[in-house]
């Protein structure tokens, strides 16, 4: 391998990134320059950008982002806090547990830690305010609970890591030690997310009780009332079934993920037409609005990181950095602290679709030396890159939850430092007992 390519590849896009460029230009020029200096035609860029966006998984990414935004105008996911909430009671930080289950549920249908940080934090944040939570604590919890929206399936990042791993074949002396691994497909992805995010979930709920606790929290006056959470549930029951319909049919097989999401898009236009009657013809162009602006954001960096990584792999850069880790120590647990410790410095600046991007054609050899199944890999990349919007500098969530509570980002950092630590507390319980993730699709004969 050619340390000079090294060089020019790494250095022009880290020079690129400090100097303020967006991440789809310094990955796009630093690959450039890099084929310039191996004697590749350019024309290969466009060649390689089109392959990029030619694969039918890839549909699923602007069908669910669609889907996402028609829920939110329908009223769907006002509903499905509406059920979290009434299960608040007077219990220790109740309504704040309560957020991270909204934020559970939301995520089932959203795909997207920013949209369910938003979506919660509009109405829960002001809720939580008025029984004197703190608007602080209040748009730390959510910012911190947001992260599960791209853990809980469907997930958009899992969307990208099934089409970034699915070219990367696990080297033959792997697959002798510790034999076969399985395949990467998206709808396992979507089965293994599960109970991490359960986990992921647990976690949050359990910092969120020691911390209320501590702070004297106690949660609303009135006691836990099944009238108020059986007619929550029935207002919502078409909201509730959104999740049922769309996870249902992927871990039945009765439809792919890229087929589910067609699916949820025309449920969500018929519930909200005919049912629930609050989805009209602005919302809907609103929806494809939202769905346009963020489909080709993601599109860009894709063309961009798949150039990239491609430039990685065919010089072998993945073997070697492997080959150097594995140097290092041939530790599981050492090599997961690795593992997780760089993946979260870089969620704290990097986009989390552009991270798995050009990541995964790095890590994931070093996962298949290591015997470690991709499925596997994969759920604990997503969860520790879900950390990082609730991290600075990049943290989303932080922004979204700034915005809504009127509190600095300062300010929700800090309290949202204990949550940070439980989320990296259950990645590391999920990264160790890997059928955590891997249980559920072997249960369900995948």
């Amino acid at each position: 391998m050619d340390s000079l390519l090294i060089e020019i590849l790494f250095g022009s896009f880290f020079g690129l990134m400090i100097l303020g460029a967006p991440i789809t230009v310094a990955l796009g020029v630093s690959a450039l320059a890099a084929m310039l200096y191996l004697g590749d035609n350019p024309i290969k860029m466009v060649q390689m950008a089109w392959s990029s966006v030619g694969s039918f998984p890839l549909m699923a990414l602007p069908a669910f982002i669609l889907a996402g935004a028609l829920m939110e105008a329908a009223g769907l996911s006002r509903r499905l806090i509406a059920v979290a909430e009434s299960l608040a009671g007077p219990f220790t930080g109740g309504l704040s547990a309560a957020t991270i289950i909204a934020c559970l549920f939301f995520g089932a249908i959203s795909g997207s830690g920013p949209a369910t940080t938003a979506a919660v934090g509009m109405l829960m944040i002001p809720a939580m305010v008025r029984q004197n939570y703190g608007a602080g604590y209040a748009a730390s919890v959510t910012a911190a609970a947001g992260g599960l929206g791209i853990i809980i399936p469907p997930s958009i990042p899992m969307v990208i890591y099934g089409i970034s791993a699915m070219g990367i074949a696990p080297d033959p002396a792997a697959v002798e030690t510790y034999g076969p691994f399985q395949s990467v497909s998206i709808s396992k992805l979507f089965i293994a997310g599960f109970l991490p995010g359960v986990v992921m979930a647990g976690g949050l709920l359990i910092m969120n009780y020691i911390r209320c606790r501590m702070r004297g929290f106690h949660g609303s006056d009135e006691p836990l009332s099944l009238h108020k959470i059986a007619c929550a549930c029935y207002k919502g029951f078409w909201a509730l079934l959104a999740p049922v319909v769309i996870l249902g049919g992927i871990y039945s097989g009765a439809f792919t993920p890229t087929e589910a999401a067609i699916v949820a898009i025309f449920y969500t236009l018929f519930v909200g037409i005919f049912i629930y009657r609050e989805l009209d013809v602005t919302e809907v162009v609103k929806s494809l609005d939202t769905t346009t602006w963020l489909a080709g954001r993601v599109l860009l960096v894709l063309f961009a990181a798949t150039i990239f990584g491609r430039v990685l792999v065919e010089n072998n850069v993945p073997g070697v950095i492997a080959g150097g880790i594995l140097g290092l120590t041939d530790n599981l647990y050492i090599i997961w602290a690795l593992v997780i410790g760089l993946l979260l410095i870089v969620g704290m600046f990097m986009e989390t679709l552009a991270a798995i991007m050009i990541l995964v054609p790095v890590m994931l050899p070093v996962a298949y030396m290591m015997g470690i199944d991709p499925i596997h890999f994969g759920i604990v990349m997503i969860c520790t890159l879900s950390v990082g919007f609730q991290t600075p500098p990049l943290g989303e969530n932080l922004f979204i939850a700034s915005g809504i509570s009127g509190v600095s980002i300062e300010r929700i950092s800090l309290r949202a430092i204990p949550f940070a630590i439980a989320s990296v507390c259950a990645i590391f319980i999920i990264a160790i007992f890997p059928q955590i993730a891997l249980w559920l699709p072997r249960m369900m004969g995948y």
